[in-house]
């Protein structure tokens, strides 16, 4: 499996980072996981702003819509802010639904790490509601999130999760994402083979 896993954060330290580079690590043998840094997107302008303006949309978005069309699945470690997503995360989601879309039917696994106890759960489902907005539409697994509370206590000195209860459900979590990206493709496959095949009895 070939992912893509987004840092939802702007922050130079970030525990939501360190998440994602130990499941990087941690799932080397199951899976590619490419990290990627939206820090550096510019903010977002409309679409039609841009088009008035004669200016291309920015080639780092072109970017990221790039790497998330290629990977096969993409993670979302996301931080909460008053109860929300950053506004960094907002903006990168709002280039990919006013350009390319390429969220679209893609699997997408959503965690979280936070300094409080609840672990970023309502920016989590913040979220989930921006992504199954129809100019997103991503695939996302039911019933699943993984909730990393009191972050900065939550890693050793070489960036591993300490507590093994969390790292096991970090682990049945992300098999189970594995499984579900399996099976989605299969079906969009199967789905787009079906649109083939009717067009081209339609032209018969």
């Amino acid at each position: 499996m070939n992912y893509l896993a987004i840092v939802g954060t702007n922050s130079d330290v970030s525990t939501n980072r360190m998440l994602l580079q130990f499941m990087q690590k941690h799932f080397s043998s199951e899976a590619k996981i490419d990290l990627y840094e939206i820090k550096d997107l510019p903010a977002f302008i409309e679409k039609d702003e841009i088009e008035d303006a004669n200016v291309d949309i920015p080639e780092k978005v072109k970017d990221l819509s790039d790497r998330i069309a290629k990977a096969q699945g993409v993670i979302i470690a996301t931080p909460e802010y008053d109860h929300a997503i950053p506004a960094v995360l907002k903006s990168a989601l709002e280039w990919i639904s006013y350009t390319t879309q390429s969220l679209i039917d893609k699997p997408v696994l959503i965690v979280g790490a936070s300094h409080g106890s609840l672990g970023s759960s309502r920016a989590q489902a913040h979220l989930k509601q921006i992504l199954d907005s129809p100019e997103l539409g991503a695939r996302m697994m039911p019933s699943s999130e993984f909730l990393l509370g009191k972050s900065q206590s939550a890693f050793d000195s070489s960036g591993s999760l300490i507590d093994a209860a969390k790292v096991a459900e970090l682990e049945e979590i992300f098999r189970e994402f594995v499984l579900f990206t399996e099976i989605t493709t299969e079906l969009l496959s199967k789905r787009t083979l079906k649109k083939k095949m009717k067009k081209f009895s339609w032209q018969e």
